[in-house]
């Protein structure tokens, strides 16, 4: 199982980096233009990009984040348990989502 949260959380944060490359380039990309979202018709879509990105910068830290609690609980005994009802987790729900924290029935 730390096999493949580690796997997961080297994913995660990959994809983090990346979001945060696409993000920078979009800042920069509008830093040196005069669009504002008011009256450009370019600025909007900028702004969009810019929220969509910053929406996709922030699951991906929640991920991680979530991961990295998966570990915890693997390293102090409590992982594969329900934190709800505390029936073990369904090996095939732990295979599909190695950081679920809760049973399906609960989930």
């Amino acid at each position: 199982m730390r096999t493949a949260l580690e796997a997961e959380r080297r994913r995660a944060a990959e994809r983090l980096a990346r979001l945060r490359g696409d993000f920078d380039e979009v800042v920069a990309a509008s830093r040196d233009t005069n669009a504002d979202d008011e009256h450009d018709p370019e600025g909007a879509t900028i702004a969009f990009e810019r929220s969509q990105i910053d929406t996709l910068v922030r699951q991906a830290r929640d991920r991680l984040a979530e991961i990295d609690a998966a570990l915890e609980r693997l390293a102090a005994g409590r992982h594969g348990r329900c934190e709800v009802c505390g029936q073990p987790i369904p090996a095939e729900r732990l295979e599909v989502r190695p950081s679920a924290r809760t049973c399906v029935g609960c989930a």
